[in-house]
């Protein structure tokens, strides 16, 4: 069938009525994807780049430490638009005016530059909460760990590892675009797509990215909250016989405004990831013959939407939730229009 826009709307005014709910969702989510794609990677691509350069650059009001990891996050997050929502998702979606990519033999090479940009997305959002869980709650340890230098280390040995854990997609899949949006858009052989060794390898993969991440993110996050309330209430008592009550809040509101950003990343993460997740390792189980759960096509097409909105949010979590990262990322956007305002009067 011809995957173009007016194509969709005519299915849908003639079928409508017969359609199931559940097929009338999968087309309209066609249709939607046709605005939503090119929108989103209009706003991505600047949101990640002036993100990267305030986080970098400017003084957010963070430690260098968070500023590093929520850099490593962004840049993370800039590949995977580029190589995830341009590179694929939009050509399928505009897929006439993208088949000439039919016949350009890269395919495997750009699914594993793909998926270890997205293992480097996933695994820096762990990090990072282990970072914040360490500086939280493990205070001996946290001049050691919460350093420049050791999240440079740590986001470097993820990098390398999520490199190299997703070679084996080179040899998993072909040269050939398929053009189809499904969790492969390479073609791979049948030997391959029914293979019980590929398939455990597949699904050990999402696993790792983002089952496993999710755990972690919720048992890190799980014993920040317990330690929180510990010593919030051995504070309370501390500062009713002391008086030391401005530093105990001082203290209490760098912490809580910490604690917020973190929780906030973590939720964001695991909300928008989750129903990709459930599709993926459920159509890979469904291939090995496990047809217990029966879940519709609409469900992927909505994992992917809004697993690549997350590549665009976290922009929004830190302006929200970080004064001096609002104003900075104000001044950043500002700035070409002063210098035309300025360039102006000078003129005149």
């Amino acid at each position: 069938m011809d995957k173009s826009l007016s194509n969709y709307v005519w299915y849908i005014s003639v079928y409508y009525n017969r359609w199931s709910l559940s097929r009338k969702i999968f087309y309209v989510l066609f249709i939607i994807q046709y605005f939503y794609y090119p929108i989103l990677a209009i706003v991505g691509v600047p949101v990640n780049v002036v993100t990267v350069y305030v986080l970098l650059n400017k003084d957010c009001g963070l430690s260098p430490c968070v500023r590093r990891y929520l850099g490593a996050m962004a840049v993370a997050d800039l590949l995977v638009i580029i190589l995830d929502l341009i590179l694929r998702h939009i050509p399928i979606v505009y897929r006439e005016e993208f088949d000439f990519l039919r016949y350009i033999p890269v395919c495997n090479i750009h699914a594993v530059l793909l998926y270890a940009a997205t293992d480097c997305s996933v695994w820096f959002t762990v990090s990072f909460t282990f970072d914040r869980f360490v500086a939280i709650c493990c205070q001996k340890l946290k001049s050691k760990y919460c350093s420049e230098k050791t999240a440079a280390v740590v986001l470097g040995t993820v990098t390398v590892l999520s490199c190299i854990k997703n070679i084996f997609w080179y040899f998993m899949l072909g040269v050939r675009y398929w053009m189809g949006n499904s969790p492969w858009f390479c073609y791979a052989t049948v030997g391959v797509e029914f293979s019980r060794v590929w398939g455990t390898v597949e699904f050990l993969h999402y696993i790792l990215t983002p089952a496993l991440p999710f755990l972690l993110i919720l048992l890190l996050n799980l014993f920040t909250v317990r330690y929180i309330l510990v010593t919030s209430r051995a504070r309370r008592r501390l500062r009713a016989h002391t008086n030391g009550d401005g530093q105990c809040d001082t203290e209490m509101r760098n912490r809580r405004k910490s604690i917020i950003l973190l929780f906030v990343i973590s939720a964001n993460f695991i909300l928008l990831w989750s129903t990709l997740m459930v599709f993926s390792i459920w159509n890979r189980m469904y291939n090995l013959g496990y047809e217990s759960v029966h879940l519709h096509t609409f469900v992927r097409e909505l994992g992917f939407m809004l697993q690549l909105l997350s590549c665009c949010t976290n922009t929004a979590i830190y302006a929200v939730t970080q004064t001096k990262f609002r104003q900075q990322l104000k001044n950043v956007l500002k700035y070409p229009f002063t210098q035309i305002h300025q360039s102006i009067k000078f003129t005149h």
